[in-house]
């Protein structure tokens, strides 16, 4: 535990100094790359842990990190318009209460979609939380006054008291400590009571439910979490960018999740924001030379799920002479 948090400690001072190093460079494309990796770390962790810990493969999962993006979205939209939503609720920029709404009306979300989605199982299960993400999808579209298909721009960052938003290295300090707060979150989380039992469902969920475990109830809380992590990760990716779209919840979307969780290493902590960095890095160098960048990625995915056998988090496991 000292060398894990040792290293966390190493790599967070040099995310810190990301900034700095893209200032002395003349590189400022390095901090909106590293923070969307970040970002998008965060909502494939939220998806790891259902998956890698708790065997629940959802394919919808890009729903709640566009439900979370859009509260924001909604919320600035009425605050530059001077009105309410559904006439009751004011719109706000303060990040203080657009991030902890959108991490509740995600959660609601996940819990409405996880009440019906767990009764199944196995392709069941799948092919319904795909289905609720692109009902999901198509609900966005036809909202036309928060732009439809087009989206809702969102002219400036959130506030926060005591910090300069408009700055763009202030902002990426911002969603470094989200992230750092998400992964230790989940660290404690996964060594839980709760994750303990996540996992024992995983392996065996005749078992569990034979020693008095209500294995629905737990499934269900696990997803809601799930989900409202996702929300968070929606919310800080439309301050980022200042644009919430639909296809922030398309399934190609959940299936970009998806391939960070397996590239980084499924059932891993560190696995997804590594698979994140790894996708986001591979985009970026490969669409330099051509637009069909997704051919040599995915067979570079193909290399390193059969090689590493755990992904690039069970390659540097190795590197670092654990077993």
């Amino acid at each position: 535990m000292k060398r894990e948090n040792l290293v966390l400690l190493v790599v967070l001072v040099l995310l810190a100094l990301v900034p700095v190093a893209a200032e002395a460079t003349g590189q400022a494309s390095w901090v909106r790359l590293v923070g969307q990796a970040l970002i998008y770390g965060m909502a494939a962790a939220s998806l790891n842990f259902i998956l890698g810990y708790g065997g629940m493969v959802s394919f919808g999962h890009a729903a709640f990190f566009g439900i979370g993006g859009y509260v924001v979205g909604i919320l600035y939209h009425h605050f530059d318009a001077g009105t309410a939503f559904l006439g009751v609720i004011p719109g706000t920029d303060q990040m203080l209460i657009t991030l902890p709404a959108a991490i509740i009306i995600a959660g609601l979300a996940a819990a409405l979609v996880g009440a019906l989605s767990l009764r199944t199982g196995g392709v069941q299960f799948i092919m319904i939380t795909l289905a609720f993400a692109q009902m999901f999808f198509f609900l966005f579209i036809s909202l036309k006054t928060y732009g439809g298909e087009d989206g809702i721009m969102v002219r400036r960052t959130n506030s926060l008291p005591g910090l300069d938003m408009k700055d763009r290295a202030t902002l990426y300090w911002v969603v470094l400590g989200f992230a750092a707060a998400y992964y230790l979150f989940l660290r404690r989380l996964v060594n839980s009571s709760f994750g303990q039992i996540i996992a024992g469902i995983r392996q065996n969920e005749r078992r569990m439910a034979a020693m008095g475990i209500s294995t629905y109830r737990y499934k269900l809380y696990a997803f809601i979490l799930s989900g409202m992590g996702a929300g968070l990760a929606g919310a800080l990716m439309v301050n980022f960018l200042r644009f919430a779209s639909p296809d922030m919840m398309h399934w190609t979307r959940s299936g970009e999740l998806m391939v960070m969780v397996i590239l980084g290493g499924v059932g891993t902590l560190a696995g997804p924001f590594i698979g994140a960095g790894a996708l986001f890095t591979l985009e970026t160098t490969l669409a330099r030379y051509t637009e069909h960048w997704m051919l040599p990625v995915g067979i570079l995915l193909l290399i390193v799920v059969l090689a590493t056998k755990g992904g690039l988090m069970a390659l540097i496991t190795r590197l670092g002479g654990k077993k």
